[in-house]
């Protein structure tokens, strides 16, 4: 696995987004647009669950000082790099490409006369509509209408609209808003989900001098052919399609839209102020720092700003899946491009968004929705960096049936401990140990530590059995996404912004693969890739998490492994036919592990009787999808290697005892 950049304490170096614009949402808590648990902590009538007290306050900010600011502002903390400070310290990381600080907002905000000007005019503008917004919900809460479906209908419209007069800044803090059951009510989420940020292209003209500017000679030495106009056009930039004249070769070039990083420097910086007059309120009541969750939106949005980056995400991309011949990932022309412009390889293909095209282009579509399920869960599961948007317009099929990734701004990274969990949670969801969902809410950083999550655990297994419905073909991420928000709605529950991503990546994924089939089961394909990485995958962390799903109280729990064997054979076609491969891999594990091998002993012999009945009972399952005679040959193939590495082991382990 690569990472973008480098990282400390094998936590990811940056976030994805983070929690959006908190700051201004959470001001509107007062007027009906938040959800109750967030009203409840500015109301002194109204309490929290008695079960679930209100989060602990975060620690001590920590107390470095930086540089001198000789302005301020009524709410804005002395020293702004305090939370930034804290930001970096509990990820854990070091970024050696640093492109934000709350400095740098300072400074681009109030750097010269121009830019305080502009600065404060824009201020003026923002706080102005959303004043007016405000006054809006306030007028509906004194006359007891905050809960009509028709006035709330409007209200939601109103904003989204809002959000794109506003800006780009704006619709990636309502997009974000959009994933946040935590922060935002359902009905609101529902139309905030409908934000695009597509807009009238800007002029060719300034588009053609920054090429020529990133390029730093004529554009008719580098290409042969470049489109007249843009092929799209977003808030951010927009693309054209070219020649490389050297190779003939087709790429495509993204330009940065002229003037909109200080716009959006100025948005953050406004972002802060309300985010400093928060920060104590939000220490006290949420138990999170305002200007940290604006420090975490801002970094993410300024990283998508650097197309430079961008470039590295592509390469990091193209490194992981190299040698995939089932997923395509452009190259990129580092030489080529700047932190404005981008120049990458044109991907020729279907989009996903055109289904009618899909269907008609005589693709193998079950199989190619197979193909985007699994290098999803690789990304999660495997690489730990992820695409962050992979909407069906940034998703391609090609002829030869691969799948191909486009716009690699918004990329995000999981740890290697988080990953773990996640693992964790869909185990012991698959397994029914709500408990131990619960206590996986506790390490995915949902609730605080020590939360008593005794009122939870019913709540869980009624959203899971209501999910879940007859068998595991009536599941989909959509019907528990939303049972999942009802239970946000009623407990203090934060969404961390790695895992609201994340949320938002299998969504849209599921998304995609229902739009070109109404009838797939996104599970059905996910469950045998997690299953098989569980049971075959080299990490010792993950061979010791296989232990602790298939022991518990230390008895062998032979439903758990049926479980595994009966989802992981749930699937069809190629998937079910990966069962005979998870069973070879399995056999060489149990062999190679000697801890997993005497477990497995006992396993058998347990309750001083042999577990025969077990044993049957699982043959019996995986028989209709094992090629036994493939699995033993298999296994034979590399019985030699298994009895010299089984040697090594033992003499090792002869050696080592005293």
């Amino acid at each position: 696995m690569t990472m973008p950049k480098a990282s400390c304490g094998g936590l990811p170096c940056s976030s994805a987004y983070g929690h959006a614009a908190v700051g201004w949402a959470r001001a509107w808590s007062r007027v009906s647009l938040l959800t109750p648990h967030a009203q409840y902590a500015s109301s002194t009538s109204t309490k929290p669950p008695a079960a679930l007290p209100p989060k602990p306050a975060a620690q001590p900010m920590s107390t470095q000082t930086t540089k001198h600011i000789t302005w301020t502002w009524p709410g804005l903390m002395p020293d702004m790099r305090a939370a930034y400070l804290q930001l970096q310290e509990e990820t854990g990381t070091c970024r050696i490409n640093q492109t934000y600080s709350p400095e740098a907002v300072r400074q681009a905000a109030f750097g010269t006369r121009g830019a305080t000007l502009a600065t404060a005019g824009r201020v003026a503008t923002v706080v102005l509509q959303l004043t007016g917004f405000a006054a809006r919900l306030a007028w509906d809460r004194a006359r007891g209408l905050t809960d009509g479906d028709s006035v709330v209908s409007l209200r939601a419209v109103q904003l989204r609209r809002l959000l794109t007069r506003l800006g780009p800044t704006f619709v990636k803090a309502g997009q974000v808003l959009a994933n946040r059951p935590d922060i935002v009510r359902q009905d609101y989420m529902n139309e905030l989900c409908l934000l695009q940020d597509a807009v009238l292209p800007f002029p060719n003209d300034q588009a053609m001098r920054m090429i020529e500017e990133a390029l730093g000679r004529p554009m008719g030495m580098v290409f042969s052919f470049i489109s007249e106009d843009p092929i799209a056009a977003a808030s951010l930039g927009q693309v054209y399609k070219a020649v490389l004249r050297e190779t003939g070769e087709e790429v495509a070039i993204k330009v940065q839209r002229p003037g909109v990083e200080p716009t959006v420097l100025r948005d953050l910086f406004f972002f802060r102020i309300i985010g400093g007059l928060l920060t104590r309120w939000s220490l006290q009541r949420l138990g999170c720092n305002a200007e940290l969750i604006v420090d975490e939106f801002a970094e993410k949005l300024l990283e998508e700003l650097d197309y430079v980056q961008e470039a590295r995400n592509i390469e990091d991309f193209y490194r992981n899946f190299q040698g995939d011949p089932l997923v395509k990932i452009p190259w990129v022309r580092k030489d080529l491009s700047s932190r404005q412009v981008l120049v990458m390889e044109w991907i020729e293909g279907v989009r996903c968004s055109d289904v009618l095209a899909l269907q008609a282009s005589g693709i193998d579509l079950e199989r190619f929705i197979r193909i985007g399920v699994i290098s999803g869960m690789r990304q999660l599961l495997e690489f730990g960096l992820f695409h962050g948007d992979p909407h069906p317009g940034n998703i391609f099929a090609l002829h030869d049936g691969r799948i191909a990734y486009v716009d690699f701004g918004n990329v995000a990274e999981l740890s290697q401990r988080n990953k773990e969990v996640l693992i964790d949670a869909v185990v012991h969801a698959v397994n029914q140990d709500y408990s131990g969902m619960a206590e996986d809410f506790i390490k995915l950083g949902f609730l605080a530590e020590n939360t008593d999550v005794s009122p939870i655990v019913p709540a869980l297994e009624r959203i899971w059995a209501d999910s879940m419905g007859k068998s595991m073909a009536d599941f989909n991420f959509r019907t528990v996404t939303t049972k999942f928000n009802e239970l946000v709605y009623q407990y203090p529950i934060r969404v961390p912004e790695r895992y609201a991503l994340v949320i938002r990546s299998l969504l849209t994924q599921e998304g995609v693969c229902l739009s070109i089939d109404p009838n797939f089961q996104f599970l059905a394909v996910a469950y045998p890739y997690i299953a098989r990485r569980l049971l075959t995958d080299p990490d010792p962390s993950l061979r010791s998490r296989l232990i602790q799903v298939l022991f518990q109280g230390g008895k062998f729990r032979w439903d758990r492994l049926q479980n595994l064997v009966t989802l992981a054979q749930s699937g069809t076609g190629a998937v079910a036919a990966d069962l005979t491969t998870t069973v070879s891999d399995g056999l060489r594990v149990v062999l190679l592990d000697p801890k997993l091998r005497a477990q497995m002993i006992l396993a058998l012999t347990e309750d001083d009787r042999l577990h025969v009945k077990e044993v049957q009972e699982l043959l019996r399952l995986v028989q209709p999808q094992l090629d036994i005679p493939q699995a033993l040959q298999s296994t034979a193939r590399e019985l030699p290697s298994l009895v010299r590495q089984m040697a090594l082991s033992w003499s090792r382990q002869v050696l080592a005892s005293p």
